[in-house]
């Protein structure tokens, strides 16, 4: 993403879009909070091409094979990448274009009730892949289960250490700090709502697909949930189906980012991604015919 010289009233991580019509200039005022702007979609996704993607994929990749996870998260970044509107974010009742790609995920470091959760983050370049995002998930899964903390969770803790009253003090300094963009960096490194989207993976623990909020805290303006595989039936032009397997994505959009229009043809490549993974060994910023 090419880098732009920091002017006035922008931010550290985004550039205040300066250019905008006068509805998406007006919406943010009336409606400041993120929570309060959510759309919700959900897409189902045919495995057919996916699973023989992965199969062929994971015939020389043994020490850490390749997932739909992987796949999903590549084809999210590229699909971020090539609709720039979805790496805008809403902060402070300004629109700023985000500074660069990047996504976010929970770490479970060992499946049980006791197991703790480290953040893993994701920055991408334009030059990425598959191959490359497979390549840097690895490396942050092998980190965050380790002993290691990542910087976030770290920093989180030492509130954890004050006095009750002097914690939510802090917390709410914290918080004005946010707004303006001048959080530490410290404090933000990892957090999951910094980042250009945030991707759970909920079939790993066998739940379904479905709805999570955003918040209004940080900048994440997107939030996609994977859900558990099943059969389902997928028609033909004809009118007649087959049984295969297919996945579930939750996608929760902040809606005064675009409209609708642009939003629906962003799903549309998102989903034409995952059902033709082979685009994904292109670079984030090649376009896609779809």
């Amino acid at each position: 993403m090419e880098k732009k010289r920091r002017r006035l009233g922008d931010r550290k991580d985004g550039t205040l879009i300066r250019d905008l019509d006068a509805m998406h200039f007006v919406v943010p005022l009336l409606y400041p909070d993120r929570c309060d702007n959510e759309a919700y979609i959900s897409e189902r996704i045919d495995l057919t091409n996916l699973n023989a993607y992965l199969k062929k994929k994971n015939e020389t990749e043994t020490e850490f094979p390749y997932t739909m996870f992987h796949v999903i998260l590549a084809a999210l970044v590229k699909t971020v990448t090539l609709r720039p509107k979805l790496n805008r974010f809403i902060q402070n009742k300004n629109m700023y274009q985000r500074n660069e790609v990047s996504a976010s995920f929970v770490v479970k470091k060992q499946f049980s009730d006791r197991g703790e959760e480290a953040l893993a983050f994701i920055h991408s370049k334009d030059t990425d892949t598959v191959d490359t995002i497979h390549d840097n998930i690895k490396s942050q899964v092998m980190f965050c289960r380790s002993d290691s903390k990542d910087r976030s969770t770290d920093s989180m803790e030492f509130f954890t250490k004050l006095p009750r009253f002097v914690s939510k003090t802090a917390v709410h300094a914290v918080t004005f700090l946010d707004r303006h963009g001048w959080c530490p960096r410290v404090l933000i490194a990892t957090d999951p709502y910094y980042a250009s989207a945030i991707i759970s993976n909920l079939g790993s623990i066998k739940l379904k697909s479905g709805y999570h909020h955003l918040t209004n805290w940080g900048t994440c303006s997107l939030f996609c949930i994977i859900g558990e595989k099943g059969m389902n039936p997928v028609f033909k032009p004809d009118g007649t189906y087959e049984m295969r397997e297919t996945l579930d994505l939750g996608l929760t959009i902040d809606e005064r980012l675009a409209d609708g229009y642009y939003y629906s043809k962003s799903v549309r490549l998102l989903k034409h991604l995952l059902q033709n993974p082979e685009l994904l060994e292109k670079p984030m910023t090649e376009e896609v015919a779809y």
